[in-house]
C-alpha cells in the first residue's frame, strides 16, 4: 500500500502537484505581505504541503473549532479560496479524461474543501485520525 501511495504522489507530482503546490505559494507570498493577513499566508503554506505531496493523507476536522475559524473562512474564500478551488475543478477535470487519472482527479476534488476552509481543519495520516502531519 505505501508503494502505491508514493507511485501516485510521484505520478501527482509532476502532471498536477508541483503547479498547485505553487498556487498555494503565490496566495501565501500575497496574503504575507500584510501583517492582518499573515494567518492566511501560513495557512495556505500548510496547503501547499498538502497540494504537493497528497496520497496517505486527509482533512479531519480540529476538535474545539468553533465561530473564529468560520469567520477565518469566509475571509479566506474571498481573498484566495475561490481560484485555488477553480485550480483543483480544472485539474481533476483534465486528470479525469484517462484512466490512470482518475485517482488523482479524485484527490484533487479531495483538496477543494482544503482549498475553501482551511481554518478549523488539520491535515493528517490516512489511518491517524489525531496524528498531524508531517512532510
Amino acid at each position: 500500500m505505501a508503494l502505491l501511495r508514493l507511485i501516485l504522489n510521484i505520478i501527482w507530482l509532476f502532471v498536477a502537484g508541483f503547479w498547485l503546490a505553487v498556487g498555494y505559494v503565490i496566495a501565501g507570498i500575497i496574503c504575507c505581505l500584510l501583517i492582518v493577513t499573515i494567518p492566511f499566508g501560513i495557512a495556505s503554506f500548510r496547503m501547499a504541503r498538502y497540494a504537493f505531496w497528497p496520497f496517505g493523507r486527509e482533512l479531519v476536522r480540529k476538535p474545539g473549532s468553533g465561530g473564529g475559524s468560520t469567520f477565518l473562512n469566509v475571509i479566506w474564500v474571498i481573498v484566495a479560496g475561490w481560484w485555488l478551488t477553480i485550480g483543483h475543478i480544472t485539474t481533476a477535470v483534465g486528470l479525469a479524461v484517462t484512466i490512470i487519472g482518475i485517482p488523482m482527479a479524485w484527490a484533487s476534488i479531495k483538496m477543494i474543501p482544503v482549498a475553501l476552509a482551511p481554518f478549523g481543519n488539520e491535515i493528517v495520516r490516512s489511518g491517524h485520525p489525531r496524528e498531524p502531519w508531517q512532510f
